[in-house]
């Protein structure tokens, strides 16, 4: 059996390769744009393989696509690991400074953009001697111009099951970003584990309405619909009142708890909207418990949450059905993440490296056939977060219940998960504390009633320097991701520090804790 990912997805493609395999759908209106079968993703993804292959990469080349979700640029994808090369996703939200760095580390030989960011990207891939090709969400691009001209017919090229499929950026409290390396074998394993414990099948329909640059959109999502034959209704972006409306056609559906919350909002949604649907999945950020109530109260259906990393792919999951492997137990239990997936390892830890026992707290360390292979160019980080016996220190923070569940209590690194994305505080702080008379920043991570979390930039400015700070964030803006920027700035004289100098961002955080969630509890009342 071949170990190429793409192979082990096309095995899954129904016997009647005419059928439709994805369902475009425009958000704006709902209206229907276009309809792909199985022949036609497999003929273009060739296409655009065999366009790879004319190129003469070499060996182990990645290609970096930084574009619009489309159909297209899911083909791009299979189409790079079909060829055997690596596939580096790019948020579409990333600016100059950003993907100056990215291009600089991964050094891809082929970079795709739309045709309105190619004037400001070819200088940053001219010094690595990357080709830069477009695609844009409309189908046109030089991408798709020659790929058009090359063969419908290609065969997945030969690789081993270490060998690279993908990298992944996922920032760290340096601030640097670092590449996880996942492997053709760790994403077909972890795809293949999904089918069988979320019970996918050729009936079911997707609605897949998450952006593709990320895991959980073009992993978890689209590589499962992929493998099991499953059709997918296909939104270029979310729209809450859209997704509702075709619910009644689906019976899958995956989100952030941003996307639940605003579904929730709509008087469209009941019971009757969700009458097809088996199964709804939440990830990418805890959802609420409230959250979780006032949905099986309006739906019927308990959303079923997992918990996975772009390191390591899904982990662990809440059950669909009886979980054998824990007495037969079925329940979704809102505030927990369920139990490790088959052929996941998954144990807690002291700070001494102690087991802990029931309901104890510490650190999350798992292994497994899904787990990466390490960090890009960083041999010394990788040996870091690996144990002696080969267990992924994860940097999450946790408890196992006397059930078995496992719940995520904190984690140890800081992060912020925003709308279902991941916000480095080490990252952002980097860019402020380089705009004029900024002195020092700290960024933390506060409750939101609609993302979940955002950022709190506390700064403080140099001696005799008076900060905007509505002005610093708009300046801010025009350097990371929209989804970075911290919703609110604050301007003061010193950071809380410990005797050791180190600044104390639980001091910030609960000072700041109750300033949108207050806000939302005056809107509501």
């Amino acid at each position: 059996m071949s170990a190429n990912l793409y192979t082990v997805l096309r095995a899954g493609f129904p016997q009647d390769r005419e059928a439709i395999a994805i369902e475009c759908i425009r958000a704006e209106d709902g209206a229907t744009t276009r309809r792909w079968t199985w022949a036609e993703l497999d003929a273009l993804t060739a296409q655009m393989a065999n366009l790879l292959a004319a190129c003469e990469l070499p060996a182990g080349a990645r290609v970096a696509a930084r574009v619009e979700k489309s159909v297209e640029a899911l083909c791009l994808y299979l189409a790079t690991v079909r060829a055997g090369y690596v596939y580096l996703p790019l948020n579409t939200a990333y600016q100059r400074a950003e993907l100056e760095y990215f291009l600089g580390d991964a050094t891809p030989s082929v970079v795709v953009v739309a045709d309105a960011a190619r004037d400001w990207v070819e200088p940053l891939a001219a010094p690595i001697g990357a080709r830069v090709l477009t695609l844009n969400a409309d189908r046109t691009g030089t991408l798709m111009a020659r790929a058009e001209t090359q063969s419908p017919e290609h065969t997945p090229a030969t690789v081993i099951g270490e060998d690279l499929a993908v990298i992944l950026y996922t920032s760290g409290t340096t601030g640097r970003s670092k590449g996880a390396m996942l492997t053709h074998a760790n994403i077909a394993a972890n795809a293949r584990v999904l089918e069988r414990y979320w019970g996918w099948s050729d009936r079911d329909v997707l609605i897949h309405a998450l952006p593709i640059f990320h895991i959980h959109g073009l992993f978890v999502a689209a590589n499962g619909a992929l493998l099991a034959g499953a059709r997918m209704l296909w939104f270029d972006r979310f729209d809450p009142a859209r997704v509702i409306e075709r619910l009644p056609e689906a019976t899958l559906f995956m989100g952030v708890p941003t996307m639940y919350t605003r579904m929730l909002a709509e008087p469209s949604l009941d019971r009757g909207a969700c009458r097809t649907m088996r199964l709804f999945i939440a990830g990418s950020a805890p959802l609420l418990p409230e959250t979780h109530a006032a949905w099986q109260a309006r739906t019927g259906h308990a959303v079923l949450e997992r918990y996975g990393m772009s390191e390591t792919g899904m982990l662990t999951s809440n059950p669909w059905q009886a979980d054998e492997r824990h007495a037969g137990q079925s329940e979704r239990r809102a505030g927990t993440v369920g139990f490790p997936l088959p052929g996941v390892e998954l144990r807690i830890r002291d700070e001494q490296g102690r087991p802990c026992g029931v309901d104890e707290v510490g650190g999350i360390e798992v292994r497994g056939p899904n787990v990466f292979k390490g960090y890009w160019r960083m041999p010394e980080k990788t040996r870091e977060e690996f144990t002696s016996d080969g267990f992924f220190k994860t940097g999450d923070v946790g408890r196992i219940d006397a059930r078995g569940y496992v719940s995520i209590v904190g984690r140890a690194r800081d992060m912020i998960i925003s709308g279902g994305y991941n916000v480095y505080p080490a990252e952002v702080e980097t860019f402020i504390n380089a705009l004029p008379g900024v002195a020092e920043s700290a960024v933390v991570g506060v409750p939101h009633p609609d993302f979940g979390e955002v950022g709190v930039a506390v700064v403080v400015p140099r001696q005799g320097i008076t900060i905007d700070p509505e002005a610093l964030l708009a300046s801010l803006k025009k350097d990371v991701a929209n989804y970075k920027v911290p919703k609110r700035c604050f301007v003061i004289d010193e950071l809380p520090r410990n005797t050791m100098g180190k600044v104390q961002k639980n001091v910030l955080r609960s000072a700041y804790q109750q300033l949108f969630v207050s806000s939302s509890t005056s809107r509501s009342s």
